[in-house]
């Protein structure tokens, strides 16, 4: 592949990725979408919840296998090393946007419901938190190298991307999955909560609680006892109370 046609493919990508994120803001909160995780296709019981998991398992092993060191090695090999990440992309918004086409809402029965309005107000707030948390995570993290587009760029301008290192920029001086907190608050400050969206959730953070233990483990693997120690002095999902920990440890991806 061209260096040229590289940048574009990458730059294609990034487009539908960031599309198809800006749909999944309002298909998670059920705001201003025309089909939502409550809002789109009726069916029976059992016919929704065989499609939503077929299509949050197909999500999660998407997610799950491809980011792995291992089938990265293998994957290289066919895929050119400068737009692997872009393809990685491409797959994961792809079964992004599947599952919210596919999705069947299941409305009955209602977890819970916020009825004061203002804090129902509050609990929204909390969920576009969130979604700030993950934004700023990944532009603290490298935005430009976690979706492919410094690789594609790199390629075209003949630069050699650095090697991986240790940083503990904002949030990951507090905890150390930033982002993933964030989705956590997506996924959970609802303020109404269906059966289906209690699914979607629960599924999603068993995912994440996964995922974690996967790339904890690629990261010892790749840095050894700095991210051991960073481990150990920094909390997963929320801050430790005593000290400031890790300040000089983090990673990009």
């Amino acid at each position: 592949m061209s260096a040229l046609l590289s940048v574009l493919y990458g730059v294609v990508v990034y487009g539908l990725f960031l599309t198809t994120f800006v749909y999944s803001i309002g298909f998670v909160g059920d705001i201003a979408v025309p089909k939502s995780v409550d809002i789109g296709e009726s069916a029976s019981l059992a016919q929704a919840l065989l499609v939503d998991l077929s299509l949050l398992t197909l999500f999660a092993l998407q997610h799950s296998i491809m980011a792995r060191r291992a089938f990265k090695r293998w994957w290289t090999r066919i895929v050119p090393l400068h737009v692997e990440r872009s393809t990685y992309v491409l797959a994961a918004t792809g079964a992004l946007a599947l599952l919210m086409w596919q999705w069947r809402p299941i409305p009955e029965p209602v977890i819970w419901s916020v009825g004061d309005p203002a804090i129902a107000a509050g609990v929204r707030a909390v969920y576009l938190l969130g979604w700030v948390v993950v934004l700023v995570s990944t532009f603290l993290i490298s935005h430009l190298e976690l979706f492919g587009l410094r690789q594609v760029f790199a390629r075209l301008t003949g630069r050699r991307l650095p090697e991986p290192e240790f940083r503990t920029p904002g949030l990951y001086r507090i905890v150390r999955h930033p982002l993933y907190l964030g989705f956590l608050l997506v996924f959970w400050a609802a303020p109404v909560m269906t059966a289906g969206h209690l699914l979607f959730s629960a599924a999603c953070t068993g995912y994440i609680l996964v995922g974690i233990w996967f790339e904890e483990r690629d990261l010892v693997a790749q840095f050894g006892e700095r991210y051991r120690g960073y481990r150990s002095q920094v909390g997963m999902l929320l801050p430790r109370l005593h000290g400031r920990a890790g300040e000089r440890i983090a990673r990009e991806r």
